[in-house]
């Protein structure tokens, strides 16, 4: 398989599907283990790396996960291939310009993720849409069961999981939400909302994670304690607590903004939809920052039944209006393509070539126009 077969479409755990998935964009399920019997990455040797590989390989291969799995040398990638994997949230910075023997097995729906060889010798993870964090960990404890039964991991019956880094030892589960808060953005609160979970001892990380910016109004929300947590409580405090009370903040944000500033809305949305319409050169941040006002004013309308002038305009680019219209117009799996799709290395790899950055900013500006007008 290419990774050019799945370049073009829209994963399944970006489709704006799921529980709350007006503001939770994603859930995400992390598990780090290092093998029983090998030292640490960081004092492997690249021959001892490439046994780790070798092994983790052949067992990840082999699982039913109900989905075609394909495998990738990282290492032997392109540096172009490297940054699509993490535009695409495939694999991490960290992985992607690591050093030594390195891959990664890859579901072909996305779901599922192996990293082999990143800073612990495995980092598997399943993602889903929306707020769905039960289901990946059930999703997840399975797959691990399933290579547990296969290889020993390194555990210790006082510290849990052994791994590279100590705030990972324990249950070694990380779990991530990926939010979009541009109401709180707009409205000045976001700094306030960004001190409070760092105060409860979560970690905010922008789009593409450790060292990210928000880029698009998105942020990911992740634990930071694993050791003497269950990885139930750490889900059920996730779940039922911490994303329904930011999920709330940011939609007690859009009800202000529609109540007593709906100019300022407007302005947002109308100025998004002009710039966007009609750029021929638009950065990549600068696409996300203005798509991410289209993606609230479509969500606005659809799960408050917001109804003002620059709403309206945008819905009738769905074809709301239009009964007999065949074109299915705007709509939020719209607005998430174009998110991800008009990304540097994703309009590199679907374009066929390495571009230069005003290249990319006028196709990336022709894709959006293309979109938008129908």
């Amino acid at each position: 398989m290419k990774l050019t077969d799945i370049s073009d479409k829209l994963n399944e755990w970006f489709s704006g599907a799921g529980p709350m998935s007006d503001v939770v964009i994603s859930s995400r399920v992390r598990l780090a283990r290092n093998l029983a019997g090998h030292k640490f990455l960081s004092r492997c040797s690249n021959a001892e790396k490439s046994v780790i590989l070798k092994k983790l390989k052949g067992v990840l291969m082999s699982l039913d996960l109900g989905d075609d799995v394909f495998y990738l040398s990282v290492d032997g990638a392109p540096v172009l291939n490297r940054r699509f994997l993490v535009e695409r949230h495939l694999i991490s910075q960290h992985h992607a310009f690591g050093k030594g023997p390195r891959g990664v097995v890859i579901a072909r729906r996305e779901f599922f993720t192996a990293m082999i060889n990143e800073e612990d010798h495995l980092r598997m993870q399943v993602l889903k849409s929306g707020c769905q964090l039960s289901q990946c960990i059930d999703q997840i404890n399975r797959i691990d069961d399933m290579v547990e039964e296969k290889l020993a991991y390194a555990f210790s019956p006082r510290y849990g999981y052994l791994t590279a880094c100590p705030t990972n030892l324990g249950t070694a589960i990380r779990i991530s939400v990926m939010l979009h808060l541009p109401a709180l953005k707009i409205t000045g609160q976001i700094e306030k909302f960004l001190n409070a979970t760092r105060a409860l001892g979560l970690a905010v990380r922008g789009l593409f994670g450790e060292g990210t910016e928000a880029a698009g109004d998105f942020y990911q929300l992740s634990n930071q304690i694993t050791l003497g947590v269950s990885e139930q409580e750490i889900v059920h405090r996730f779940e039922h607590v911490v994303i329904p009370e930011i999920a709330e903040y940011e939609n007690a944000a859009r009800e202000t903004l529609l109540s007593e500033q709906e100019y300022l809305l407007d302005d947002k949305i109308s100025r998004a939809m002009a710039l966007l319409k009609n750029a021929h050169l638009i950065s990549s941040q600068e696409a996300l920052f203005l798509l991410s006002h289209l993606r609230l004013g479509l969500n606005m309308h659809e799960h408050l039944g917001a109804s003002t002038p620059a709403i309206d305009r945008l819905c009738a680019l769905r074809g709301d209006h239009c009964a007999d219209s065949k074109n299915e117009g705007l709509s939020i799996a719209t607005i998430n393509r174009l998110f991800m799709l008009t990304l540097p290395a994703h309009l590199q790899l679907n374009y066929g070539k390495e571009l230069d950055s005003a290249h990319r900013d006028a196709l990336r500006a022709k894709i959006i126009r293309a979109t938008l007008s129908g």
